[in-house]
């Protein structure tokens, strides 16, 4: 027998899959609460349920949104990515420090395991790996663009050390911090050399 479209709401909802995010919205009727159908919250019962097409909507019968799951941020996103999104920006803004995974969760304030395993799974690699390449950008930007100092670039891009750096650097673009910069602005360290 064909699910009806309750049927079918109703068990993303049990199941937690972001199918149906964006798409329509879960009102429980014994706590007036909002959310988003993938929502982490304990899963209501279904006689207890009613699903609407717009979080406005919901609003305007009088439920408000929750406070987990955060309906009325980041659009169709579900939480998982509005996470993901907000991890990018805490890392983008902070990349001169030493950034561990632990203080990476708590300035987002949920665990270093939720963080690691959901940022994964929404971009499929590890906060590690991107902001290792966050880090790689900035330099490469600032070293083609800017006469700013190496070691000064180095500790914008998380290195205290000069030479820590540009081994870094070297592993990551097969080429030393002033070999990139040389190439990049036209010439290979033999011509600056000879200029």
């Amino acid at each position: 027998m064909e699910q009806t479209l309750f049927e079918r709401i109703y068990a993303s909802v049990v199941s937690r899959e972001p199918t149906y995010d964006g798409v329509y919205y879960t009102a429980v009727l014994t706590t007036r609460i909002v959310c988003r159908p993938s929502c982490r919250a304990r899963t209501p019962k279904a006689e207890n349920v009613e699903f609407y097409p717009s979080l406005e909507k919901a609003v305007r019968a009088g439920f408000r949104p929750c406070k987990r799951c955060r309906p009325e941020e980041g659009g169709a996103l579900r939480p998982d990515a509005v996470l993901a999104a907000r991890a990018d920006a805490v890392m983008a803004a902070r990349l001169a420090e030493k950034l561990t995974l632990a203080k990476l969760a708590e300035a987002l304030t949920v665990s270093p395991f939720h963080l690691q395993r959901t940022y994964k799974q929404v971009t499929g690699r590890s906060p590690a790996v991107k902001l290792d390449q966050l880090r790689s950008d900035k330099a490469c930007e600032l070293l083609a663009h800017t006469d700013t100092p190496i070691a000064e670039i180095g500790r914008t891009a998380g290195f205290p050390g000069a030479s820590h750096f540009a081994a870094w650097f070297a592993r990551k673009n097969s080429l030393s911090p002033t070999e990139y910069r040389n190439q990049s602005k036209g010439g290979t360290a033999d011509e600056q050399a000879r200029e």
